[in-house]
Order: structure tokens, then C-alpha cells, then sequence
């Protein structure tokens, strides 16, 4: 018997494990990728690496703004001084950074995907690809529109998330030989709103060429949402070349990525739900905005919620 089972490991999983490990008990987060952090994520290859995910945090909350000073003094942050108008605070060597210092003496399972989650006589039951487990209290920190098939269309808490929506997100990534004109660009009029020159970041390998992410709009994202990655660098490489002024012959590596579940576009408006037997709560940036700020603050908050539930 698990005492807390926390199924998956992007920001609200690892936030809410860090806060009940903290208060002594010793959770296991599930997760069926390879890598922590969700969308906080770095991609590394072929002497090459992007964040194809999130590009930095910035914080408002003040717990929150704690847990980055803390990633700041040990080096898994730093500030990427781009942006007069925000204090930008990204990971390094890469984004995947910050997961990997929440996640630190954690007891996270990769490529354990729970397929099924039941309650039964002494708690919950995972069903996971060859192994069960039970659990006297679960947390679900997945995407909203992920729950239903986990806990079961008729389940009390599925009808609540509803509203709940989200934008998808084509993102390319590419390197070229060519000069870079900028080091970030925001135009939320284009199709490409957000371009950055990845390897402009503090902390990033020196020898790398341009390092490029490019994040495309949601009505272009939606109108191909189904391409493979191959099918997504055709459609944004000669975009990206576009507004840098690129001569494509210059490109010398290209790949896309879909994000399905990319940006919250109408949260819940709560920073967490319980079930009515307050051993079953759900948590994730869906609970409160798209930012990394908001899943870091509704883990914590499922996190407190089963702590206040448990006595």
C-alpha cells in the first residue's frame, strides 16, 4: 500500500510531492514519459539543445518566487536579462533544469503510465502495463482533458471540468549558421507570435550556432494539429526563415514538436478539486491560467488540501 500516489510529473505533480515530502511523508509520483516537468522541458541532440516547451517563469506569487530565488542561489536557474519589462527566470542549462531540482530525492517512476485509477475497499487501485498498485490517497496532476478516461466518465468531479479549455501549439526547432537579428520576438499578431534564439540564454553551451524555437499561433496549431514532426518543421521552417531573414540553405537542423495541451485558455478558477471522500484531488495549470507559476501553485495547494484532509 502506497500512502500517496501522485500521478504525473510535470510542475503541479512535482509541486504538490515537494510540499507533502516536506511535511514527512513520502509520496511516488507515476509518470508514463521519460522525462519530468511537463512542458518544462529541454530537447538535447546531435550537439544541439532547444527548449521546446516552456521558455522561462516569472513570478508573482511569493512561495513561488522563494522556490526560484532558491533554484537562482544553487545554479538551476538564472535570469535571462532579455525583457526590461519582466524578470524572465529560466533553467540551466535548459528548462528541464527547474523540474529536475523540484523533483530532487523524490521517488518518481518514469514510463509507468496508470491507465486506470478505481477506488475500492482500501483506497484506490492504479492499473499500470503488468503491475498494480493501491494507494490510501492519489493526487492526479494530469491535463483536464486527460482525466476522464483515467478516473471514469462518472465519476463527480469529471462534469466540473467542462469549461475547462486549451490552445494547442506547433513549436519548430532549428539551428543555422546564419547571423541571428534578434534574441527574442513577440508579435501576437503573427502566425509565428514567439521566436527566440535559444542558445542566447544564460548558462547554454558556447560553441552552439543559432539555436531556434519558434511557437506558431493556435489557429495555425489547430488547422495541423495532426502533422508529425517532420510534417510540422516543413510548415514553420520557411516562416522562421522568413522573419529572420534566413536563406533556408543556411538551416542546418530542423524538427518540430506538437503540443496538444499547450496553453489554458479558460481555467477552472480554482486552485484545486477534492473528491467528496477527500482522498482524491486533482491538480494542474488548468486549475488557474497557462503559466508555470499557476500548476506550481495549484499542486501546492491539492498538496495542502490532502494534508488539511489527512489531519
Amino acid at each position: 500500500m502506497i500512502d500517496i500516489a501522485i500521478i504525473g510529473s510535470g510542475i503541479a505533480g512535482l509541486a504538490a510531492a515537494r510540499r507533502l515530502a516536506a511535511a514527512g511523508h513520502a509520496p511516488v509520483i507515476f509518470d508514463k514519459g521519460r522525462g519530468i516537468g511537463g512542458r518544462v522541458a529541454t530537447r538535447r541532440g546531435d550537439g544541439v539543445q532547444f527548449d521546446h516547451g516552456a521558455q522561462y517563469v516569472t513570478a508573482r506569487d511569493t512561495a513561488f518566487a522563494a522556490c526560484l530565488d532558491d533554484f537562482l542561489a544553487r545554479g538551476s536557474a538564472a535570469r535571462w536579462p532579455d525583457d526590461a519589462r519582466h524578470d524572465r527566470i529560466v533553467g540551466q542549462p535548459g528548462m528541464s533544469a527547474l523540474a529536475k531540482a523540484m523533483g530532487d530525492g523524490l521517488d518518481i517512476r518514469q514510463g509507468s503510465e496508470v491507465r486506470a485509477l478505481r477506488r475500492d475497499a482500501t483506497g484506490w487501485h492504479l492499473q499500470l502495463a503488468g503491475s498494480d498498485h493501491h494507494a490510501a490517497h492519489v493526487i492526479v496532476a494530469i491535463p483536464a482533458p486527460q482525466v476522464a478516461a483515467l478516473i471514469g466518465a462518472d465519476d463527480p468531479l469529471v462534469p466540473l471540468l467542462a469549461p475547462v479549455r486549451y490552445d494547442p501549439c506547433l513549436t519548430l526547432m532549428a539551428v543555422t549558421d546564419a547571423p541571428a537579428p534578434f534574441t527574442s520576438r513577440l508579435d501576437s499578431d503573427d502566425v509565428l507570435p514567439w521566436i527566440a534564439q535559444d542558445s542566447a540564454k544564460p548558462g547554454r553551451p558556447a560553441n552552439m550556432l543559432p539555436a531556434w524555437v519558434a511557437q506558431a499561433a493556435p489557429c495555425l496549431s489547430r488547422a495541423h494539429l495532426d502533422l508529425d514532426p517532420a510534417g510540422i518543421a516543413a510548415l514553420l521552417l520557411p516562416l522562421l526563415c522568413d522573419r529572420l531573414g534566413a536563406d533556408p540553405a543556411r538551416v542546418r537542423h530542423a524538427v518540430g514538436h506538437r503540443w496538444r495541451y499547450a496553453r489554458v485558455t479558460v481555467p477552472l478558477g480554482r486552485s484545486s478539486l477534492a473528491s467528496a471522500c477527500n482522498t482524491l484531488h486533482l491538480a494542474g495549470d488548468w486549475c488557474l491560467g497557462p503559466r508555470v507559476e499557476d500548476a506550481w501553485i495549484s499542486g501546492r495547494a491539492a498538496a495542502d488540501a490532502l494534508l488539511g484532509a489527512m489531519g
